[in-house]
């Protein structure tokens, strides 16, 4: 009897019907099994796909959010995820396991259901081997923008990863090396497109949809149309197509801007969600430990989470860039600063006014090694501010008083800091907590990882827009999500000496801690570059043809593998 195994992904396996959850006892079904009770054996099947992206999307966040340059972190730690930060890459990381396996067990498990079903048996039977589609087509993108080069790099030699196809008889077996790049986004953009034409019910943003698949569609097109500089415009008019297609469906809605400052509050299926177009489910009952979950690491709520992973400056100063954000009174200029929760100290119930800045830090011999941060209380003597560093007292000179920049010299030379309140200092850093991957329904490190949401959307529309020379165009669907943020600051003009610059600094403020960063910067030829205060690599320049933008194979993957894996190389 011809047999389906299915990856055992423990007792639980959520059904996906509210809040409830099923438990299923599932090891192995046969076509047999599947033929007697098909809609129950498809959605056993399904649900074991998506209870396995529930795992594979937590740790895939980690490549994808800390390679970038929206963090930093406060001391050393032995835990493996510092490679991620510090790009001191090595195939034993005890992380990227993980990344793969999770990755190859839904690959494999939506292989198997869309091999022992067939397509037209009904719209319900093919609404299921669509969201298997849709699921493979998912995980070829993710492995492929993990472990393989930006596609604008000669993606018809560059190494992806394996595509592989389980026979029914594993004796002597042998899978094939990785495929290329080009042939793994190939692969995706057709089990995407498959999932699409099959996918006929929307329920909610938990489960695969057409619109999902139309919207990673157009995030995949636009990986693939390269840089600004010298884009593929097929592609570019690809990537517009899918998401003006999920944009004119009408079955989204970019959240108000109040409502939008709460977002990591909503669960991705309430009736209030109208923005999101996929997430991946969390729920509270089925988390045993929080302290590995992302949000974790970047806030410590409820003394819930490591809190060890701060917002860089880098982009505080791009929140703060039009207006001075007041966090001690939700005063934000920024609607997406909301996320933000700086740890401000008290004195008498109140916080303290000071000024903050970072600083140049030299070696003995005169060379740059790094930032530091100081911080003072301000005092006022007239119209005149100063604050105290150590024992000196300093003059504080307005830059932008209104914005609340001022100037200080210090050590010779001139630094431009804020004027804020005293914070709470974690080894010598500001501890600015963000909750955007924490309190989903008021549990405090509760996160549904989002994979597709309208905003991005609109931001693919422009990024597309101004790779084919529509500059208006661009800016129109740029300042949709700006000034939902940003009321009434939207870009004036837009052409293509700023296009670049405007559309993925948007994307940076929109996107930030979703887990694109880190790609975000590669794919359009871009550098990435840190100069700003952190324990890992706080001068660090990354170029988009280093090897370092990849990550490498797991060691023990190549070790098991019956074939041959070839590694990245380091150099």
């Amino acid at each position: 009897m011809k047999k389906l195994y299915i990856i055992v992904l423990g007792a639980a396996a959520l059904m996906m019907n509210g809040c409830d959850i099923e438990r299923l006892p599932y090891g192995s079904y046969s076509a047999e099994t599947i033929q007697k009770d098909k809609a129950e054996a498809l959605d056993i099947l399904l649900n074991g796909c998506y209870a396995q992206l529930r795992s594979a999307t937590d740790v895939m966040h980690r490549t994808g959010e800390y390679p970038g340059d929206n963090i930093m972190k406060q001391n050393a730690t032995t835990n493996n995820f510092s490679q991620y930060m510090s790009y001191k890459h090595t195939a034993t990381n005890n992380h990227l396991p993980g990344v793969w396996s999770n990755g190859y067990k839904i690959i494999a498990q939506a292989s198997n259901l869309i091999k022992m079903v067939e397509e037209g048996e009904s719209a319900e039977v093919d609404q299921k081997i669509g969201e298997a589609y849709f699921m493979r087509g998912m995980m070829y993108f993710y492995l492929c923008r993990i472990f393989g080069r930006p596609y604008y790099q000669s993606p018809e030699t560059n190494l992806a990863v394996p595509i592989v196809d389980i026979p029914d008889n594993l004796d002597g077996l042998v899978l094939p090396d990785r495929s290329t790049v080009k042939e793994v986004y190939a692969q995706a953009v057709a089990d995407l497109r498959k999932g699409e034409e099959l996918m006929t019910v929307y329920k909610s943003a938990i489960y695969a949809s057409k619109y999902s698949a139309q919207a990673l569609l157009a995030k995949m097109y636009a990986y693939m149309s390269g840089t600004y500089e010298n884009p593929n415009k097929t592609y570019a008019d690809s990537s517009y197509y899918y998401a003006n297609e999920v944009i004119k469906s009408g079955k989204f809605q970019l959240l108000s801007r109040d409502v939008f400052m709460t977002y990591n509050q909503m669960t991705p299926d309430s009736k209030a969600q109208v923005e999101t177009v996929f997430a991946v489910k969390r729920m509270d009952a089925e988390i045993t430990n929080y302290n590995p979950v992302i949000g974790s690491m970047y806030a410590n709520i409820q003394d819930v989470g490591w809190g060890e992973i701060y917002t860089s400056q880098k982009y505080l100063d791009l929140l703060n860039e039009t207006g001075y954000n007041d966090w001690t009174s939700e005063n934000f200029t920024d609607a997406r600063a909301a996320f933000i929760h700086p740890q401000y100290t008290q004195k008498n119930g109140l916080p303290v006014r000071a000024f903050r800045f970072f600083h140049e830090v030299y070696d003995k011999n005169g060379t740059l090694t790094g930032y530091t941060y100081k911080q003072g209380e301000i005092a006022e003597q007239g119209t005149t501010l100063t604050t105290k560093i150590g024992e000196d007292t300093y003059t504080l000179t307005p830059v932008n008083a209104g914005n609340k920049k001022y100037s200080i010299e210090y050590n010779g030379k001139v630094y431009v800091g804020q004027d804020d309140y005293m914070m709470k200092l974690n080894n010598g850093y500001p501890m600015f907590y963000c909750y955007k991957c924490s309190l989903e329904d008021g549990i405090p490190q509760l996160h549904s990882p989002i994979v597709s949401r309208l905003a991005e959307m609109y931001l693919l529309c422009a990024e597309a827009a101004a790779k084919t020379g529509n500059y208006e165009l661009a800016r129109t669907n740029v300042n949709i999500v700006r000034e939902r943020s940003l009321p009434g600051k939207g870009y004036a003009s837009m052409d293509a000496t700023n296009a670049k610059e405007l559309i993925m600094k948007e994307r940076q403020l929109e996107l930030a801690y979703e887990a694109d960063r880190g790609f975000d910067v590669y794919r359009v030829g871009d550098t990435m570059v840190r100069r700003y205060p952190g324990f890992y690599n706080t001068i660090l320049e990354i170029e988009p043809t280093s090897p370092l933008v990849v990550q490498l194979i797991p060691q023990s993957e190549i070790n098991a593998y019956p074939g041959t894996l070839t590694q990245n190389p380091l150099e």
